[in-house]
């Protein structure tokens, strides 16, 4: 798996592959940008968002609680095990940007559960309703679509979308994106 990944890297990417090793012991000597890792999250060791490599994981099977896990240790990327070349080469690229990607199957997952650790950021939190409502507005849905998909009225959503917006200090959608991403409320 190791050898694929490294043609991979190099074949699909403008990168220089510093290294490829069976363990991360050596990523620290090395200082790379982005660290491609097949291993176990208990083999790794990321640093928080900014202070070291970006870590892009490819996890069989990872469930909601491991991915969640993952991102809160600061690995910029959680793809499955059979992402494809190109998928993989995308997130490598955007981990070096600063980015964060996660695989939409695991989105649900991630966010619906993670609602009762919103209560350590600092501020008012955003109910699981109104969570649902700034994840589809971060995907930029307009009220009317957001109202069909959750099967409510137009005018809820415009309810909750003022909710949002207070609780998050922000004037317009745009703004509460932002915050809500600093926050760590959604993922982009």
């Amino acid at each position: 798996m190791r050898a694929g990944l490294e043609t991979l890297a190099v074949s699909g990417l403008d990168v220089e592959l510093v290294g490829s090793f069976p363990d991360l012991s050596a990523v620290e000597s090395l200082r790379p940008d982005v660290v491609l890792s097949a291993l176990p999250l208990d083999e790794i060791s990321p640093a928080p968002y900014g202070h070291g490599p970006a870590f892009v994981v490819l996890a069989d099977g990872a469930e909601s609680m491991w991915t969640r896990e993952a991102v809160r240790l600061g690995v910029r990327a959680v793809l499955p095990g059979d992402a494809s070349a190109s998928q993989i080469l995308a997130a490598v690229e955007a981990a070096a940007r600063g980015f964060a990607l996660i695989d939409p199957r695991e989105l649900d997952g991630l966010l619906a559960p993670s609602v009762p650790a919103l209560a350590s950021h600092e501020g008012p939190s955003l109910t699981p309703r109104e969570l649902e409502v700034f994840r589809m507005m971060s995907e930029g849905d307009a009220n009317k679509e957001i109202a069909w998909k959750l099967k409510i009225s137009e005018t809820t959503v415009k309810f909750h979308v003022a909710a949002i917006l207070g609780k998050l200090n922000a004037s317009n959608r745009t703004e509460a994106v932002a915050a809500g991403v600093r926050k760590g409320l959604i993922l982009l």
